[in-house]
């Protein structure tokens, strides 16, 4: 009896067990039937997988030993990336701030270089950058002083790495070159307000040129600046030559080469001679030489601005008819015609009251043939006689040392800001119009600038060395 109720009660749990199992694979197939539409969808897109898995199989395979080998330094680098984690989140705004001015213009390769040897870093934060390739500066060095024509047997052409800044020194791309009579002057040993190129020098000029690198207080990587560069794909500007360097304000909005031109030396040029040499007033007459030229081209628009007549002296028809009908000139006198002399009386018989001088020679006698009485000469220039080495009339000396007549240097004048702005001024209203030639390829530096000497140009003549300027 005991032993049937034994097995009765065992049956039951058996049977319960069983209903329970029977339950749970009810459930299950439930769950397959709904199951069953997901794996029909999937198995197409499985199928489709599966070569890119086989493809991949073998690269796993190679980067497996790899991941191996970096799991334990990424676990020791886990700690240390824990606590800069909030110094980053702190420097972040800095980095967006200082991103733009990472970000202007400098020149990639330079800024690396540099980097590399500790003189610069973009951010102080960062760790030292690699370079990616060590630029080389292309210099064009006097060889032999030229006597008449210069020529490229007066130059070689030599590549220096660039050197770490020191204290106080800082690196500048060179982006354009202004092409000047003066060029021509320093490359002549002979007495001037600046020694000549010494022989295997870079030759001296004036530029304007981006900072890429900068230990220089008032100086920072990106800024604008115009100073003697030289003929060279970079400035490596010591210390002691910082101050002869300008930084451009920003907010002029004119070309780079304007900057050199009506906005640069050459206005500044014109501007100071025709309102502290020799002030001119309306009403007079004024004759400017070289009148198609840079300062000339600019000088003669400040008399009128001034209310003067205003004289060009330039050669050929093409220009004349450039002076009056384009630049607003009185009259111009073409001196590559047979009767100029006459043609310049002509065009000044109330006599010369104020001589804007660039030429010098046999154009500057006839102008002070027909000089009225008290008038004034400012005597920039006397380019007809910088190719053979020999003053014209020993007046060359008085624009050296700025004696009588007057001789003046733009040197002279630090009051560059607000005449800057004048001109640029004039500029944007239309009073003043300006005209540039430019260039291209610092190793036809020498060619370019044999076209100030044969009237090939136009404006202000500018030879463009970066070709992304």
């Amino acid at each position: 009896m005991i032993a049937s109720l034994r097995i009765a009660d065992r049956g039951s749990r058996i049977a319960d067990r069983g209903s329970r199992i029977a339950d749970r694979g009810s459930r299950i197939a439930d769950r397959a039937s709904c199951l069953a539409p997901r794996a029909s969808r999937l198995v197409p897109r499985a199928s489709r997988l599966a070569p890119r898995a086989s493809r991949l199989a073998p690269r796993a395979s190679r980067l497996a030993p790899r991941a191996s080998r970096l799991a334990p330094r990424a676990s020791r680098l886990a700690p240390r990336a824990s606590r800069l984690a909030p110094r980053a989140s702190r420097l972040a705004p800095r980095a967006s701030r200082l991103a733009p001015r990472a970000s202007r213009e400098c020149d990639r390769g330079a800024l690396a270089a540099f980097a590399d040897a500790g003189a610069c870093r973009p951010f102080p934060f960062l760790p030292k950058v690699m370079p990616m390739s060590t630029p080389v500066n292309r210099q064009l060095r006097l060889k032999a002083r030229p006597d008449g024509r210069v020529g490229h047997e007066h130059f070689t052409l030599a590549e220096a790495p660039l050197p770490p800044l020191g204290p106080g020194e800082m690196l500048v791309r060179v982006l354009y070159l202004s092409m000047d009579p003066t060029n021509r002057v320093w490359m002549s040993d002979i007495p001037q307000y600046l020694p000549p190129v010494a022989i295997g020098d870079v030759m001296r000029a004036l530029g304007i040129g981006r900072v890429v690198a900068s230990n220089a207080p008032g100086f920072a990587e990106g800024d604008l600046v115009q100073g003697l560069v030289g003929w060279q794909d970079y400035a490596h500007v010591r210390a002691d030559e910082i101050a002869q360097y300008t930084k451009l304000p920003a907010a002029l909005g004119l070309p780079l080469p304007r900057l050199l031109g009506a906005c640069g030396m050459s206005g500044l040029t014109a501007y100071y001679g025709l309102t502290e040499i020799a002030p001119v007033q309306p009403g007079e007459t004024l004759v400017v030489s070289a009148a198609a030229g840079s300062v000339g081209s600019v000088a003669g628009q400040i008399g009128k601005i001034h209310g003067a007549r205003v004289v060009g002296i330039a050669g050929g028809a093409d220009k004349c008819r450039y002076l009056t009908d384009e630049l607003g000139f009185d009259a111009a006198v073409d001196y590559k015609s047979d009767d100029w002399k006459r043609a310049l009386k002509d065009a000044t018989p109330d006599g010369v009251h104020v001589s804007f001088e660039n030429v010098g020679g046999e154009i500057m006698r006839a102008v002070l043939s027909r000089m009225a009485i008290g008038g004034r000469v400012a005597l920039c220039g006397v380019i007809a006689n910088y190719n053979n080495g020999r003053p014209a009339d020993d007046v060359s000396v008085l624009i050296a040392k700025r004696l009588t007549m007057r001789g003046f240097l733009i040197l002279d004048y630090r009051k560059s800001r607000e005449a800057i702005a004048t001109l640029a001024g004039w500029l944007r209203d239309g009073r003043l119009k300006a005209e540039e030639t430019v260039a291209d390829g610092l190793t036809n530096a020498p060619d370019v600038l044999n076209r100030l000497f044969d009237g090939s140009h136009r404006g202000k003549l500018v030879l463009r060395v970066d070709p992304q300027a």
